[in-house]
């Protein structure tokens, strides 16, 4: 599910600072050392996703004086066995010799952060998105797919002249990108209303039709996304759940 793995960044300078913690393999410490020859002072963290904030503990372990700092998910965030310092929507962060904004990204996770630097106009964006896929917006880990689509449409907001993602390569292109992540949600949530229609009652059943062909290791996922669907034309009274099925509600 990560691709080829994952990307951390590390932003060099005055008070050294990394984006996502990785999963705290051996090697990848041992880079960090001879990047840094000295405690890192923040590590920034996207989300909670093992992923990305397994590996804090084992950087704490070798520099303690680092601090940790990412949006609150309480249930998760207890896993990680360090201490967090909390970051809001807004605020702004020390990271080398610069400042970062932190943007609250909702979607693929509750606490989902992108971090923006205005003077250059990147983004480091975590798993908002992803070149050459897309995202899995889990409905049984609290994913959210009407967050999801508007925190794309903030990010398309700032204009940003390239994203720098947990997974795959740097994004030339943001605005293409992410308005097709947009176009994408929305085809899908016409395929998912369709479905309905068609007297699909479950998820399972909607992914069997919209999506033919899927690799069956694949298929667990796509039933979480077409969840998050439901659930938000549910909440916008265009379809309502019923002793385990699902109907829509035609206006």
């Amino acid at each position: 599910m990560t691709g080829t793995g994952n990307w951390t960044w590390l932003i060099e300078g005055e008070l050294p600072t990394l984006i996502d913690a990785g999963v705290g393999d051996p090697l990848y410490l041992r880079a960090i050392d001879d990047a840094v020859r000295r405690d890192l002072a923040h590590v920034l963290v996207t989300h909670a996703h093992s992923d990305h904030a397994s590996g804090a503990r084992a950087i704490a372990e070798r520099m303690p004086s680092t601090r940790f700092r990412k949006f609150p998910w309480p249930q998760y965030d207890r896993r990680s066995g360090v201490a967090w310092e909390p970051v809001a929507d807004g605020d702004e962060l020390d990271a080398g010799y610069t400042r970062l904004v932190a943007v609250h990204t909702p979607g693929h996770a509750p606490d989902h952060l992108c971090f923006w630097h205005p003077e250059s106009g990147v983004v480091f964006c975590g798993d908002l998105v992803v070149s050459g896929s897309t995202v899995w917006v889990p409905a049984n880990l609290q994913g959210d797919m009407a967050a999801y689509i508007e925190s794309l449409r903030t990010v398309l907001s700032l204009n940003p002249r390239q994203l720098y993602p947990a997974h795959g390569p740097v994004i030339e292109d943001p605005q293409t990108l992410l308005r097709q992540y947009i176009d994408h949600r929305l085809e899908r949530e016409a395929q998912v209303i369709d479905a309905l229609r068609a007297g699909d009652h479950t998820a399972a059943a909607m992914v069997a039709r919209i999506y033919q062909g899927l690799e069956e290791i694949l298929i667990p996922r796509a039933e979480e996304t077409v969840t998050a669907h439901l659930h938000k034309l549910e909440r916008e009274g265009r379809a309502r759940s019923r002793e385990g099925a699902w109907h829509i509600i035609e206006p």
